[in-house]
């Protein structure tokens, strides 16, 4: 009877892990893969000079913020900034959070057009006297999940943040919302490793190589239509000192060599 318990309590184990398994599946459906987020991204760093010219990292979120892939543009993970890693997971994390379709709007209220925010978009914004002030630090990163091994996983198909909620708000270039060919908002993606700009710069061009850049006509705060998330550069100084005055309240520092976003690819 106890061998009898024991393989019948191995065989639930499995069922556990099985139909854990399964249900996490469904949760990244529709969104890249490992391999399709390690090609954008050695395309995207390929293609834009601005910045250091570093590797990076990216990571892919779903709706819920539950990490569906991590991946690095380098030879191994220690090509790129090791800190970079979960920093792009937060800033995924952080473009999804803010992004909203159509879909918010209801009963005269919510977004009829949805609006795109990037991380870039929020800088200003939560500077000590701005509107958002004390937003990145209102959900803090999942240090568990962020920090979890085995290390060597790190950036691979089974990077432990897979199917982990990463948390985290980030306020500097390089996390953007991710919409699909219906203009719903699915998810965010994160870029770090390089200047903030540069990193904007990169994500724009990961999200455009997977084709989840389809903004056309959803709202946006860059004053460009056909890039309604871009970075904005509208920060002058500040007479009195410290943070300079963004005109439009959403702008961005300028980075060592700041290039190229006014030239990223139109969104579709």
């Amino acid at each position: 009877m106890k061998r009898y318990a024991s393989v019948m309590a191995v065989a639930g184990s499995c069922v556990l892990t099985m139909g854990a398994t399964a249900s996490a599946q469904p949760a990244c459906q529709g969104l890249p893969t490992h391999a399709q987020l390690k090609a954008a991204l050695s395309a995207a760093v390929t293609a834009e000079t601005s910045g250091l010219n570093n590797h990076m990292w990216a990571t892919i979120v779903n709706r819920d913020g539950v990490v569906c892939a991590v991946a690095f543009s380098g030879t191994d993970r220690s090509s790129q900034w090791p800190i970079s890693r979960v920093i792009s997971a937060q800033k995924a994390n952080t473009a999804n959070a803010v992004a909203l379709d159509n879909g918010s709007f209801s009963n005269g209220s919510g977004q009829e057009k949805g609006l795109a925010l990037s991380t870039a978009n929020l800088y200003s914004a939560v500077q000590p006297g701005s509107s958002l002030f004390g937003l990145q630090a209102s959900n803090p990163v999942n240090a568990p999940a962020a920090y979890k091994g085995p290390s060597s996983a790190y950036g691979g198909a089974n990077d432990p943040l897979v199917g982990e909620k990463i948390g985290g708000v980030n306020v500097f270039g390089g996390g953007l919302g991710l919409y699909n060919s219906a203009k719903k908002a699915v998810g965010g993606v994160g870029v770090s490793g390089d200047t903030s700009c540069a990193d904007h710069n990169i994500a724009w061009r990961v999200r455009h190589e997977l084709s989840l850049d389809n903004l056309s006509g959803v709202g946006g705060v860059s004053g460009d239509a056909t890039r309604p998330d871009n970075i904005v550069f509208d920060i002058t100084a500040n007479p009195a000192g410290g943070v300079g005055n963004s005109a439009g309240g959403f702008g961005h520092p300028k980075c060592p060599n700041t290039a190229g976003s006014d030239a990223l690819p139109v969104v579709r």
